[in-house]
Parts: C-alpha cells; structure tokens; sequence
C-alpha cells in the first residue's frame, strides 16, 4: 500500500501529464467541449447566471462547488468585479471568489469577458485541476488534501486565509497538531494561533511547502492507517462535494471573517 506522500509524488512528479489525463477522461471531456462551444454566447452577467452548466462549470473550476446554491451572493461576487477595493470579491476572505471574479470581470471587460484567456483557458485549466484533486481523493484523501494544499498555499496572505478553508485548515492542524476543537475559539484567537505556528510569508517559498506537504502526509498516516484506499471521519470535508473543489466553510463562519475584514 503507498504512502500518502508517495501516491502524492506519483501525481505531481509530472502534473502536465496527470492533468492531460484527466482532461480525456469521458465526463471531463464532455464538459470541457460544452463549455467552450457555450462561453463565447455568454456575454452579460444575466448570462453567466441563467445557464446552469456553464455556472456549474465555473463554480467546480474555482472550488466553490459546495457555494453553487448562493446565486445572489455570487452574483454580487461577480458584479462587483475586482477593482473596487471594496467590493465583495475583495471583501471577502476568500481567494476563490476573487479568482472567479477575476475570470469574469464583467464590471471592467463587459461582452468581451468571455473572449479572455482567464475565461476560457484558464477556466478550464482549474477545471481540470479540480476533477484531478477529486479524483485523487476517492483513492486517498490525504493526496487530494496534499494536491490542494500545494496549489492553494501562495494565494493565502494571513492566517485568515487558513481559517476561512476547511481543507488548508485540515492541514494546518495536522501539520503543526493543533486540535480541530480549537475551531470553537474565536476566529481572532485562532488567528493568533496560526501566527505563533506558521510564517505565512513560508506559503510562498515552493520548498517549504513541500516540506509542509511531506510531514502533513507523514502525520496523515500515523493517523489514519495510511496507504491508498484508506478512509478516515475527516471525510467529511469533501462529502458534500461530487467532484471539484472541498467543502469549505458554512455562512456563520463567513459573517464572523466578513465582519472582522470590514471591521464590524
């Protein structure tokens, strides 16, 4: 039976070909054709919202799957665009709803938002990352948890950032054995925690991560029996999800970051 981090090294060792794979797969295929014969159609925000495979598709590529159901709030996500400091992408601390809203500009590109690399490409590339991630995790969840990490960690910018994701969250805590109950605590308690434990600024050095990555899944194993196959209660993050991104957290913890972002 692999180890986690071995199973994880076979993937990233050369992603290019893991994610070509992916991509060919039958359902992933059918959903990259639709939607790049569909996108360029797409030319209002109105748009964006009325077809569901299209929002669906977004929605997985920028792991916000488990948020598909918040129309109006992602409708605000995305009309408020990215430039205004103030708006909602921006107020939120989330880098995924800044991504989407990067992707679809509408405020700034108007009808030409579909026609960019951000829209078509790019969307698809994180597409394809997602369904890789999931994927993994149906053999091991541990590797899925390891994959995100490493593609999340440059995009967090205070601990914050940690908090406000259930998966990063899952790995900080087993990295540096911080128990799960602290989550009970104040989100500015357990923002101070992640300060005396992590550098953030380490989230942006690849070889550190990497070494984040190595003894999350040393730790992954010791505590849950290791090896391809194995499945733990941590479950749980990605039950809600049926392929794409984790889940991550629920409205009450995001008013207590919105909140504390802005102030209130």
């Amino acid at each position: 039976m692999l180890s986690t981090y071995l199973s994880y090294t076979q993937i990233n060792k050369d992603l290019s070909k893991s994610l070509a794979r992916t991509a060919k797969e039958t359902d992933v295929k059918r959903e990259i054709e639709y939607y790049q014969k569909n996108i360029r159609n797409i030319k209002s925000v109105d748009d964006f919202m009325k077809n569901d495979r299209i929002y669906r598709f977004a929605m997985k590529a920028y792991g916000l799957e488990d948020m598909t159901y918040a129309k109006a709030m992602i409708r605000k996500v995305i009309e408020g665009g990215v430039e205004d400091s103030k708006s909602m992408a921006n107020k939120l601390n989330d880098p995924r709803f800044k991504a989407l809203a990067k992707a679809f500009d509408f405020k700034a590109l108007g009808e030409a938002t579909t026609n960019s690399e951000a829209a078509q490409k790019g969307t698809v590339d994180a597409y394809v990352r997602q369904k890789l991630e999931s994927n993994a995790g149906a053999q091991n969840e541990g590797v899925r948890l390891a994959l995100y990490f490493q593609r999340k960690a440059a995009s967090v910018t205070s601990p914050y950032g940690i908090l406000a994701d259930k998966a990063l969250l899952k790995v900080y805590q087993t990295i540096f054995d911080v128990s799960p109950l602290s989550s009970a605590q104040s989100i500015e308690t357990q923002a101070a925690t992640v300060k005396k434990f992590l550098n953030i600024a380490d989230l942006q050095d690849p070889k550190k991560v990497e070494k984040m990555i190595q003894k999350f899944t040393a730790k992954y194993d010791v505590a849950h029996g290791g090896g391809v196959g194995s499945k733990s209660p941590a479950m749980a993050l990605w039950d809600n999800a049926t392929s794409g991104g984790p889940v991550n957290i629920g409205a009450d913890i995001y008013n207590s970051l919105f909140k504390l972002k802005l102030g209130g």
